[in-house]
């Protein structure tokens, strides 16, 4: 039998995964042959003779399966990065399998007698902090996970389960094909009328790479978002929003419809076998907005706040638009394309302006120092580290004392077998095992501008404050020092894993920061002074719009997290009720968001897309306490990371910020900043 290089001690610099020597059948053998070494680990917890307590119960618990984790973690970063059908096919087999092997573990009677007897007993056992938070998350995860079902019932909950993970997975594979699958191929070199040159460059060597004739752009966001932006052709536009809109909404084998009720009512099934009367309110019970009562409360507040603004905002774009000609409807194909044409009048700014200064390489290397600055951090390249794809970097990284703390993957452009968006994920998690400190192995991976043949790799703003973003995630997988795996890092309450990354935006707009790297990458000229003011002036710029349309999201997830009986109508029409306090267009037919919404369909944010809007009030409010200290002030980052970014779930999310912060995070920062008060 051949060996599996997923199943060896992986002889690499600091034990990182050895991609070179993986190939796609090694996943399902070691998959089945980590889970039976994993059952095993599990046997010897529940034949414990001893009595149940943290150390021999929970903790063990914690570590097992490790190195089933390290391999599943593989194959599910892979399938969102680098994925094809043989991956694909190979995650659909394993997934069933890996929800069997997780239900055998919530539903082992013994295994959860001793779990429970921990929990209750954690107030007087003499536990610190974070081994009672890490009693409760076992606790419930049992809980969740049918522990303390009927035997009846049982078999359904693991029937759902099973079935839930592969219409996920389903639902994210559609989505990509429906995205990669469409092109606008142009011919005639009017249709290019009011695009950049950049954009045109490119959509040139896409035209070459599909061996066609003049110029081809898709629905990848470099390619779409500035096309919307720029394009002097109505109807052209229209086409490309269309398409985009209805990704897996278009009546054919990738259609997302049916997947989308299907993965809603059996999620609403399940929660009312758990004794929840809608899923929201079981998967919010461990959040800082623990209700859907809370969750809607505040995006009340903010709808209202925004509302005003919102109307302002539509009304002065619109207007802007006839005023220069355009006729019939305000359509929303119409919106990105005015929008920047009056940014560009009012603020003398748009992304063309902006991108010469803006190169991945300054970017890459600005961010970097910036958390020098803050933390004391280094990134030191090493390219013997192996990588799933050429493009992949490699950086080890190092404290202010020289100890290692990460190594950091970037993945930075749009391939076919990647998922949209931008993304931090991790191939293996810190803890402290046996007083060895276990440091973590992040990666962030993103679908930035290509170089072209003329130019390197030109951001946009929003590409900017997208790195910084992820950036941010990543600082708290790389900066964390707790002691159990499930604890660490972004291993945190779903609307707090938010305030790292969007507190890092902030950079974007400061031009201390700005000031100290961003040049022109052809004269080396340095940003100049009033384009910082003009970013400044025009970060209010539609916010108010901008508000709105995150709410409709977040207001369509409770939605469709919050139903009380099985929905079999049109996913059409329940979306139209659900977003349309939010409607400021006409309605167009064939349009869909919920059947591309991978968020909360494909990913964590099921009844959790609330949590971006959360975190900006902690974030804005965090910003606030930097700005008055100095944006640099080493003091306050210090304290921002060992209370926030060190501690992952180890405490409450509460707790941690107002040791940071000195009180309750308010709303008023978040509505000064986006010019709503």
């Amino acid at each position: 039998m051949l060996t599996n290089p997923l199943l060896q001690e992986w002889k690499t610099p600091f034990g990182t995964p050895p991609f070179n020597l993986i190939e796609t059948i090694h996943f399902k053998p070691a998959v089945e042959e980590a889970m039976k070494s994993a059952e095993k680990e599990i046997k010897i917890i529940t034949d414990n003779p001893e009595l149940p307590d943290f150390e021999n119960t929970i903790a063990s618990l914690d570590r097992a399966g490790e190195t089933l984790g390290k391999i599943t973690s593989l194959l599910f970063n892979l399938n969102s990065a680098e994925t094809n059908k043989s991956l694909q096919e190979v995650t659909q087999d394993v997934s069933p399998l890996l929800t069997r092997f997780s239900n055998d573990i919530t539903l082992n009677e013994k295994l959860f007698k001793r779990v429970k007897t921990v929990f209750k007993l954690k107030e007087r056992s003499g536990l610190t902090t974070e081994q009672k938070i890490l009693t409760e998350k076992k606790f419930r995860n049992f809980i969740l996970g049918g522990a303390a079902l009927k035997e009846d019932e049982r078999k359904r909950f693991r029937s759902i389960s099973e079935e839930l993970a592969t219409l996920s997975l389903k639902f994210e594979e559609n989505v990509l094909e429906e995205t990669n699958s469409f092109e606008l191929h142009i011919n005639d070199k009017k249709d290019l009328e009011g695009l950049p040159e950049s954009l045109i460059e490119m959509a040139k060597m896409e035209a070459g790479v599909r061996k066609k004739t003049g110029w081809v752009f898709t629905l990848h966001f470099p390619s779409y978002v500035p096309f919307m932006q720029y394009s002097d052709n109505k109807y052209l536009r229209e086409k490309m929003f269309k398409a985009y809109s209805s990704r897996a909404f278009r009546n054919n084998e990738f259609d997302n419809s049916q997947l989308v009720l299907k993965i809603a009512n059996l999620r609403l099934e399940i929660a009312r076998m758990l004794g929840f009367s809608t899923f929201a309110e079981m998967i919010l019970e461990d959040r800082m907005a623990d209700t859907p009562e809370k969750v809607e409360r505040f995006q009340e507040e903010l709808y209202q706040a925004s509302k005003p603004a919102a109307f302002r905002d539509f009304n002065q774009i619109k207007n802007f638009a006839e005023r220069i000609g355009h006729t019939g409807n305000f359509e929303r194909w119409d919106w990105a394309y005015y929008s920047e044409k009056l940014k560009k009048e009012l603020f003398d700014i748009d992304d063309e302006i902006l991108k010469p200064y803006f190169s991945l390489e300054r970017v890459e290397a600005a961010v970097l120092d910036l958390a020098t600055k803050l933390y004391g951090i280094r990134f030191v390249r090493n390219n013997t580290i192996p990588v799933y794809h050429s493009e992949v970097k490699t950086f080890e990284v190092f404290d202010k004392d020289n100890s290692f703390l990460a190594i950091l993957y970037t993945d930075y452009h749009p391939r076919p077998g990647k998922n949209g968006g931008a993304w931090m994920t991790s191939y293996r998690d810190q803890k402290n095992e046996d007083g060895n400190d276990i440091r973590p192995l992040i990666s962030i991976v993103a679908n930035f501008t290509r170089p072209s043949d003329t130019r390197p790799s030109l951001l946009s703003f929003n590409e900017l404050t997208t790195f910084l973003h992820e950036f941010g995630h990543s600082l708290h997988g790389m900066l964390t020092r707790c002691t159990y795996e499930s604890l660490s890092g972004t291993n945190v309450a779903r609307d707090f894993v938010e305030l790292p990354s969007q507190f890092m935006e902030n950079f974007a707009y400061e031009k201390e920061w700005l000031d100290s790297w961003a040049t022109h990458y052809l004269s080396g000229e340095k940003i100049p002074d009033n384009i910082i003011n003009k970013i400044r002036e025009a970060s209010t710029f539609n916010e108010g719009y901008s508000c709105y349309r995150q709410l409709s999201f977040g207001f369509l997830d409770m939605a469709w997290h919050t139903i009380k009986k099985a929905v079999n109508t049109n996913i059409s029409d329940f979306e139209t009720a659900a977003m349309a306090k939010t409607e400021l267009f006409p309605p167009v037919e064939g349009l869909n968001m919920s059947a591309s919404f991978g968020h909360i369909f494909g990913g964590g944010y099921a009844a959790g897309y609330y949590g971006y809007k959360w975190a900006e009030v902690l974030d804005a409010d965090a910003f606030a306490y930097f700005t008055e200290k100095g944006i640099f002030n080493r003091e306050t980052a210090t304290s921002f990371r060992k209370n926030i970014l060190e501690k992952g779930g180890t405490e409450k999310p509460l707790d941690l910020y107002v040791r940071f912060r000195g009180k309750e995070p308010s709303i008023d920062a978040l509505l000064k900043r986006s010019g709503l008060r």
